[in-house]
């Protein structure tokens, strides 16, 4: 179901494969408990598919169904989020909304969280064109090192000088191929060779420098223009041959990409299946009656709402529509509730979802059961030093206690509770450093109450400390 790419990233099969139980089950790789949450992130992503399969004019007609994620800190709402977009291979972007202002105030514009997943898009497409090229760069610098290495070659010993006739073209050709073997087999790597270089290379993509919606699109606008005016004259440097391979790489892959399709995939991309994570979007909630200089919080809503409801931004790559962007908020609605957002903005998210606490039986299982469970992670860490680490179910049970118990004493921070745990549990072991041979260390239930105990148990200890 799963390949791995050169670059390191996972390539599931095809989403419209993959029915809403199947997505679930992807994601129970990686959190634990939250079903009606994963649920309905499910079913949101199922519906792209659905989408995409209708005759265009229906198509355009069918608004994604925004989700509004209602649960403390730490119980895996923005990991689910994060994991869907990996599996629908969406540009994703998490955003606090305490991060923007009203127009008019000096702080970041709303729109500016559609410029930021653009940039994310046209990275993940140009990483994947990159990767489809590939293979021509790499055979084109290899034939540009081979002549950089002819033009050396009286200084390797045994060898005479470049030749200066046509007769000897039979001789070159043969000296190509034997520097060509030397090359592959890494025995040319410190050899010095002289590259062309530019001190302030010009920016692949193209800038419209008087399309500047926002004083950000603007700021980025004349730092490639001046980028480009600056520009200093091609001059020759040398390095040995590795450095020189990795800087007529890139050089290389710049002039097979072409640009101006990555963007207008990446635009297409945004458009049709981009998501946006809106995180802490109750500290936006909230009617204020009065009126004074300060920004308001329905302001910030006003503002939010026509990006949620669908609208046009100008981006430096081009105009993006946001009508089919999926946006997921999410807050943990202490103080305020979702009943306190603007009507309009409530009604842009017809689909609520409330997270389940964290117990004592899922602390067990988030330790252990994830793909990238905590337990797996430290224990891989000092394994690297010839460490390894084994917990007994008794620890693994008593450090889930501690953590529910600290939770529920102090501030209950979920899961995240747990690193703060198995940082005081294995702060000697991470401390020791390399080992001069391996050994097996056994974590049971006495140590955890040795090391972390008495912390958990002191209030004012653990406040500070856990």
């Amino acid at each position: 179901m799963i390949e791995h790419s050169r670059y390191g990233k996972r390539h599931l099969r095809g989403l419209d494969e993959m029915s809403p139980k199947e997505i679930v089950r992807e994601l129970d790789r990686y959190v634990i408990g939250q079903h009606a949450a994963k649920k309905a992130v499910a079913i949101a992503l199922r519906n792209r598919i659905r989408r995409q399969k209708l005759d265009p004019e229906m198509a355009q007609e069918v608004a994604p169904k925004n989700i509004i994620m209602i649960g403390p800190t730490g119980v895996g709402k923005t990991e689910i989020a994060r994991r869907l977009a990996r599996l629908a291979n969406s540009p994703f972007l998490k955003v606090e909304a305490t991060k923007f202002t009203e127009v008019g105030y000096v702080g970041r514009d709303v729109e500016s969280m559609i410029r930021d997943l653009v940039e994310i898009a046209v990275d993940m497409v140009r990483e994947e064109k990159i990767a489809e090229i590939e293979e021509k760069a790499e055979q084109n610098t290899e034939e540009r090192l081979l002549d950089m290495l002819l033009e050396t070659v009286q200084n390797i010993p045994g060898e005479k000088g470049p030749a200066q006739s046509n007769k000897d073209l039979y001789r070159i050709e043969q000296l190509r191929e034997k520097l060509r073997k030397q090359l592959r087999a890494g025995k040319l790597g410190q050899r010095m060779v002289e590259v062309e270089v530019r001190e302030h290379p010009m920016s692949p993509v193209s800038f419209q420098f008087f399309e500047a919606s926002s004083p950000e699109e603007l700021q980025i606008n004349m730092r490639e223009l001046f980028s480009g005016l600056m520009e200093g004259r091609p001059k020759k440097r040398r390095m040995p041959v590795d450095e020189a391979a990795e800087y007529i790489m890139q050089e290389e892959e710049q002039k097979l990409l072409d640009m101006e399709q990555v963007a207008r995939i990446a635009l297409e991309r945004v458009e049709q299946s981009g998501i946006i994570f809106l995180d802490e979007i109750d500290k936006i909630a909230g009617r204020e009656s009065g009126h004074g200089p300060d920004v308001s919080r329905e302001g910030v809503q006003r503002d939010i709402l026509p990006i949620v409801e669908g609208t046009t931004v100008n981006t430096r790559y081009g105009i993006v529509r946001t009508d089919h962007i999926l946006f997921i908020a999410a807050g943990a609605f202490h103080v305020s509730k979702p009943t306190d957002l603007i009507p309009e903005l409530q009604g842009r998210f017809p689909i609520r979802v409330e997270m389940d606490p964290l117990t004592e039986d899922d602390f067990v299982r988030i330790l252990k059961e994830p793909k990238n469970a905590l337990l797996k992670q430290y224990t891989a860490l000092l394994e690297t030093e010839g460490l390894k680490l084994r917990f007994t179910e008794d620890a693994i049970r008593e450090i889930s206690r501690l953590a529910c118990l600290v939770n529920e004493s102090t501030e209950n921070i979920g899961a995240r509770r747990l690193h703060t745990i198995m940082e005081t549990l294995l702060d000697d072991y991470s401390f020791e450093g390399k080992q001069k041979r391996p050994r097996l260390v056994t974590i049971t239930a006495d140590y955890v109450r040795k090391k972390v105990g008495g912390i958990a148990q002191n209030k004012d200890l653990s406040r500070y400390i856990l």
